[in-house]
């Protein structure tokens, strides 16, 4: 039997021999495979390049060597960090007969965290940090002051284009890293300013006494002496209760001082600081060796293990929860709780999606007998305030118990069986989750326009009717009784509640891959998305985290002259299509401004906001959960004068549409 060409070739190509193994020398599978080392190559991994280099200077600072680090963004969007640490040696290796500077660049898995006598803890345990960075920038230089001479050596995509060069004598000790990114591996290249100084902001606070800066060389700000770079500094004197003071500035509290816990008798210290305040929500959040396990684990386990069990023994002793009908769980506990959990682990396991829960088994004990000690210490040296957390805790189990009611209705039975469905969704024909989306749009003429406009295929819309509730100011049952987010929950399939944790989303049934915000482009547009994006942090995370919300962006402008026509989203583009079609002048061209979804037809609205084809999506994600919670609390909250500020601070970008 003849072969074909075409099959031949199939089959030659097919063919796996040991020659198609291919070996990945040094930092090469670095740049193969990008975001298995930093998570990807958008916004998020950019970032995680810096972090990697500040983790380093850390480690220097956890070791006792380091108690200052300067991050600066120049103009050209590289970054330079400066520690003042004992600086990288640049002795010769004997194994590898070159430079140890050279070495920690360019190999992945070199470093001083696998030798236990350097390092007790590090945040960075793999040894791929700094060689990543490297790996992944078009050009880094790193500095090395060390032993009174100063030290330089360059770089180019992981590989050494200069030798290590002595270039001076130094009075100071410390290593200098300056990086570009790779334009060629990342699709964005822009640093964000306040992305990096969350991060440093969150390290401040995890690490006391140590000074951290940032500055941004590409925004000058004027004051009395000229102008200057845009600088921020980070510095916490006191660290975690700092931390938790910072996240609840705009929450009343509850008691009086803030619980502080610092446990260091075994391997492993443990440091946690947690106060109770009036909100109806709890706000944990947990590190280990600096790194946000935003997924929890053993230590987080230990932390509620430990907080239930003397608090409940407490709560019984004295006496106040003999008269209740019904059982105190662990979760009240923990309603209106704010606490950062910080453990070091000199060998932590993780495991999850996003490899940022922590496994080690021992943790869990660790923790536990930690919160269970100094927390029995306190609510006996304490009693006032040991009252106001057990009413508190009665209050929420007696909410629990109406919100469990509430939530009951909105729990179907069955989450595709079509019964039960909002009467105002206008479902898709498909029922796989992962093709289908679904548009919460704003108002039902809206809601009526985008379900002519849609593929009815794969497209489902809910309206919802004015503005949702403000979730950061009501109670749980309240939450539950709202007609319009009983009417989100239902259409998406969700219901709170997995084996794990009676508090969690169960995304079991999620009917949706894509749920997508759809609001006018107006003030009362910005702030319904506002709303229901508050709703979707607070009650819905865990969506946030899998990437499953989105928010439309319909066009603001249409400049149309004759037959010609062009959508525009921004004031550039407009000009740009004036300069175009009108050759820069207004009145030769028709503008239209679009203020609400209504004043498009279907066709209109299909094509420049629902069309996968043509329209923008933006995704929703979370850089910061301590950040983003500090933030929703100041928006959301009661407070006003911390929100005036914000607002202040930032309206310079601002486009106000009189």
């Amino acid at each position: 039997m003849k072969m074909s060409g075409k099959k031949k070739e199939m089959q030659e190509s097919s063919e796996y021999s040991a020659e198609s193994i291919q070996v990945l020398e040094g930092l090469e599978a670095v740049r193969k495979r990008p975001a298995m080392y930093i998570g990807d190559i958008g916004l998020k991994g950019l970032h995680h390049l810096v972090y990697e280099v500040v983790d380093n200077s850390i480690d220097e600072a956890l070791a006792g060597y380091c108690n200052q680090i300067d991050v600066t963004i120049n103009e050209d969007n590289s970054i330079t960090v400066v520690d003042n640490g004992r600086g990288i040696p640049v002795e010769m290796h004997e194994k590898e007969k070159r430079s140890a500077l050279e070495v920690v660049m360019t190999v992945l898995h070199a470093g001083g965290k696998f030798d236990k006598d350097s390092y007790k803890v590090s945040g960075g345990l793999h040894g791929v940090g700094v060689s990543c960075v490297n790996a992944l920038s078009s050009r880094l230089t790193v500095e090395v002051n060390r032993q009174g001479k100063r030290w330089s050596q360059t770089y180019e995509r992981g590989k050494p284009v200069t030798p290590v060069d002595l270039i001076g004598k130094s009075d100071t000790t410390g290593t200098t890293t300056t990086f570009i990114p790779d334009s060629t591996i990342f699709q964005v290249m822009e640093f964000k300013f306040e992305i990096l100084a969350a991060r440093l902001r969150e390290l401040a606070f995890l690490n006391k006494n140590i000074l951290l800066t940032l500055t941004d060389r590409r925004e000058m700000v004027e004051n009395g002496n000229g102008s200057h770079p845009v600088t921020e500094r980070f510095y916490s004197e006191r660290g975690l209760p700092e931390f938790v003071e910072y996240l609840d500035v705009n929450r009343e509290r509850l008691i009086d001082k803030i619980i502080y816990i610092n446990y260091d008798k075994g391997e492993m210290p443990v440091e946690l600081a947690l106060q109770y305040n009036t909100s109806f929500s709890e706000n944990v959040h947990s590190y280990v060796n600096n790194i946000n396990t935003i997924e929890g684990g053993t230590h987080l386990a230990g932390f509620r293990r430990g907080l239930t069990r003397t608090l409940k023994k407490y709560a019984e002793d004295s006496g106040m929860v003999s008269k209740l009908k019904f059982d105190i769980n662990g979760d009240d506990f923990r309603e209106g709780l704010t606490s950062v959990i910080s453990v070091k682990v000199a060998e932590p396991q993780f495991e999850g999606q996003t490899k940022t829960k922590l496994g080690n088994s021992e943790v869990m004990g660790a923790v536990d007998v930690a919160v269970s000690t100094a927390l029995s210490n306190y609510l006996e040296e304490n009693p006032k305030d040991a009252r106001s957390i057990v009413q508190k805790v009665i209050l929420a189990a007696t909410a629990r118990h109406a919100a469990r009611k509430a939530r009951e209705l909105v729990q179907r039975k069955n989450v595709l069986s079509g019964s039960g469905l909002p009467g105002k969704l206008a479902d898709c024909a498909d029922r796989d989750p992962a093709v289908s989306e679904i548009f919460l749009v704003e108002g039902d003429s809206a809601g009526g326009t985008a379900k002519q406009g849609r593929d009815r295929r794969f497209q489902a819309i809910l309206p919802l009717r004015g503005k949702i509730l403000n979730v950061e100011k009501a109670m749980q049952h309240k939450i539950y009784d709202n007609e319009e987010i009983k009417n989100i929950f239902t259409a998406l399939g969700v219901h709170i509640g997995t084996e794990d944790d009676s508090k969690a989303l169960n995304v079991a049934g999620l009917r949706y891959a894509k749920v997508i915000i759809m609001t006018d482009a107006d003030v009362d547009g910005s702030h319904i998305t506002t709303l229901i994006m508050t709703f979707f942090f607070r009650y819905m995370h865990e969506l946030i985290e899998n990437g499953n919300i989105y928010i439309a962006t319909p066009p603001l402008y249409l400049v149309k002259k004759g037959k010609s026509e062009k959508y525009c989203w921004n004031e550039e583009e407009r000009e740009e299509a004036v300069k175009e079609m009108g050759q820069g002048k207004d009145s030769s061209v028709t503008i239209q401004r679009y203020k609400g979804l209504g004043e498009m037809n279907a066709e209109q609205l299909w094509s420049t906001t629902m069309n996968p084809e043509t329209r923008t999506l933006r995704q929703v994600t979370i850089e910061s959960a301590a950040e983003a919670d500090h933030i929703f609390s100041m928006l959301m909250g009661d407070e006003v004068p911390p929100r005036r500020e914000f607002i202040e601070k930032h309206a310079k970008y601002a486009n106000i549409d009189a």
